[in-house]
């Protein structure tokens, strides 16, 4: 049996009710999503920015890398990464780590004003190591993740009113991504190793993140669990060492909660894994090794429109967006060109949802300091 059959009969043999679909009712099993043709049709030709789109959709320039951002005093930090953005009265604001290592790393932001100008940008956090992806909170502040051997999350304000907060109780360890269930009230978190695990964090208090319980899946025959880690400060035993039978999963890397259901991807194995946090089950949502002609290498961040349909960003690959839908059909959505030293990250919408941020961490330079980020608008679908 080859691998991919043997993959798709042990997904088939989880009895999940996830369908790798987006909703937690119950659907007709599927395979992991399959090679096809995007909902948005084929990329056109590159246009002046280098960007290969669908029809309809336009580019724009925000931010470079040791520059000061168009109508700000404020320079751009290098190597952008993960992102999000958050409403801000009539307009909204974009966050953006900054992957550097050596306490140059941190996270930066810019403001936009209702018709989508750049209104200001300022730092957000500093003196960090390794700023590589976080997630978005339900009371409004960004957690910033430091991907490095006992890195903290730091709890940080989009408006940049607030000073930020280092957050222990969520563990020390290579951290990447968080996604916050407000439905069981915990938050997720991914790790970058090998042989990392796939935490939650249980704040003893809703809203407030400095005391909790720090847990990791942990895998016995067909059952799922999640075993309290013994010490969270990862010191001298590290987290994902901590707890016999935790599941181990190769990098992990973004992380994205809706309706139920935890998506997250693995670099190691190119996977993007779908949690059902309602039944307490684990699917394979996509394997490149699972369709022909995988249009989707080098998993990294991950985001999601309001109508279901996932955006996983590349590092590495074709240095495309792909879209992964509720049909379980993926393909790219755009694609950037001539800057095949670099990667994708920081994938998110406005408020709105029609208007979709990420960043090209080295740009054409290869170089940490060539970073640029990027808007692209268009008519984003609102239906199936």
């Amino acid at each position: 049996m080859d691998r991919r059959t043997f993959l798709r009969a042990a997904v088939i043999g989880t009895s999940t009710s996830v369908a790798f679909g987006f909703s937690v009712a119950p659907q007709a099993l599927a395979f992991p999503a399959q090679t096809g043709t995007s909902p948005y049709g084929g990329l056109q030709a590159a246009d002046a920015n280098g960007l290969m789109l669908p029809t309809g959709f336009t580019s724009r320039v925000l931010a470079r890398s040791t520059q000061t951002v168009p109508g700000t005093s404020y320079t751009w930090h290098s190597a952008p990464d993960g992102g999000a953005c958050f409403a801000d009265g009539t307009g909204w604001i974009y966050v953006s780590n900054s992957e550097m290592s050596s306490g140059s790393g941190g996270a930066g932001a810019l403001r936009f004003n209702s018709s989508g100008s750049v209104t200001g940008a300022y730092r957000i956090l500093s003196g960090t190591t390794r700023n590589c992806s976080g997630g978005a909170t339900p009371w409004g502040t960004w957690l910033s993740g430091e991907e490095t051997d006992l890195g903290y999350i730091w709890e940080t304000d989009p408006k940049g009113a607030t000073a930020a907060v280092r957050r222990p109780a969520l563990g020390r360890f290579s951290h990447e991504a968080a996604a916050v269930d407000p439905d069981r009230r915990v938050i997720y978190l991914t790790e970058d190793e090998p042989s990392g695990g796939f935490y939650r964090f249980v704040p003893t208090t809703w809203g407030n993140l400095s005391a909790g319980t720090l847990q990791v899946l942990r895998e016995s025959g067909s059952t799922l669990s999640w075993v309290t880690v013994p010490d969270p400060d990862g010191s001298p035993t590290r987290t994902r060492k901590q707890v016999s039978g935790m599941k181990v999963f190769n990098g992990g890397e973004g992380c994205y909660y809706r309706n139920g259901t935890c998506f997250f991807t693995t670099k190691g194995d190119n996977r993007v894994w779908a949690y059902n946090a309602v039944n307490n089950t684990i699917a394979i949502a996509y394997d490149d090794n699972l369709t022909p002609n995988p249009p989707l290498t080098g998993v990294d961040n991950i985001t999601a429109a309001t109508v279901g349909d996932l955006y996983v960003a590349e590092d590495g690959g074709n240095m495309e967006i792909c879209i992964i839908t509720p049909n379980d059909i993926v393909a790219p959505f755009l694609r950037v060109t001539g800057q095949s030293g670099s990667e994708l990250c920081g994938v998110a919408f406005n408020p709105a949802g029609n208007r979709l941020y990420f960043s090209s961490q080295r740009g054409t330079s290869g170089s940490s300091s060539g970073g640029i980020t990027y808007e692209v608008t268009g008519p984003f679908r609102t239906s199936l």
